[in-house]
C-alpha cells in the first residue's frame, strides 16, 4: 500500500453516531471477488434515492464536500460486521483519514471506532484519529461555518490543522504510525524479517517424517 504522507484535503462531515458497516457498504455489494469499485457504493442507502439518483438531503452529497478526503463523524463508527469491504469503500471514495470522538456514557466509554474496523483501516492505509467530543464539535462547527474547509493531516507530527487556524494533536499507536508512514501491508511487514526467516529455515529441518 502507499505510504501515508502529509496532505491537505477538504473536510466532509457525517453527523451520525453508531454508523455500522452495513450502512457504510450494504451487503448486496459484498458479492464481488475484486477489491475495486466499492467507492461509488459508499453509504449507498443514504447517498442515493429510490431511483438511484444522488439524494440532495444526504450530507456528503453537498457540493462543498466534493472530493473530500477527511471524514469527520461521531462515535462508534464502523461497528457491526467485520467486512473489510467497508474500509475499501471509504478508501476508494477518496477518504484517507477518518476522525471520530470517544464518548462517556455513565461508566461506559464508547470508542470512536469499532476495533475490527480500525484494524482494517490500518491494513488499507487509512488513518483513524480519535479526538474528544469537544474537539470534534469544534471541527463540525468550523465546517458548518465554512463549508469546503480544508485540513492538513500530518501523521509524523500527529497534528490536524484547519485552514481556519485551529489545530489539534492526536495520539496514535507507534506500530500503527510506522506501518502507515512506511506503507507496509501484512506481507510487507513479514518481508522486513526475510533474513531472519531464511536463517531459521536454513537451520531447521522443515521436512516431515
Amino acid at each position: 500500500m502507499d505510504r501515508f504522507e502529509t496532505y491537505t484535503g477538504v473536510v466532509g462531515t457525517l453527523d451520525r453516531a453508531n454508523v455500522d458497516t452495513d450502512q457504510i457498504i450494504p451487503k448486496q455489494f459484498l458479492k464481488s471477488i475484486k477489491r475495486t469499485g466499492f467507492g461509488e457504493s459508499l453509504f449507498f442507502d443514504w447517498r442515493y434515492n429510490e431511483v438511484g439518483k444522488p439524494d440532495q438531503d444526504f450530507e456528503l452529497n453537498a457540493p462543498a464536500f466534493a472530493g473530500a478526503s477527511v471524514l469527520v463523524t461521531r462515535n462508534n463508527f464502523g461497528c457491526g460486521s467485520s467486512r473489510e469491504h467497508a474500509v475499501w469503500a471509504i478508501a476508494q471514495y477518496g477518504f484517507r483519514t477518518v476522525i471520530a470522538p470517544w464518548a462517556q456514557r455513565g461508566d461506559v466509554r464508547v470508542p470512536a471506532f469499532a476495533d475490527i474496523f480500525r484494524n482494517n483501516c490500518v491494513k488499507n492505509g487509512v488513518l483513524t484519529i480519535e479526538l474528544s467530543s469537544a474537539e470534534v464539535d469544534e471541527i463540525f462547527s468550523a465546517v458548518n461555518a465554512s463549508p469546503g474547509l480544508k485540513a492538513t493531516v500530518n501523521l509524523e507530527a500527529q497534528t490536524i490543522a484547519l485552514e481556519s487556524g485551529k489545530s489539534f494533536s492526536f495520539e496514535v499507536d507507534p506500530g500503527v504510525k510506522e506501518t502507515l508512514l512506511k506503507g507496509l501491508d501484512d506481507i510487507a511487514q513479514t518481508l522486513e524479517h526475510e533474513s531472519d526467516i531464511s536463517a531459521f529455515e536454513a537451520t531447521h529441518n522443515t521436512q516431515l517424517g
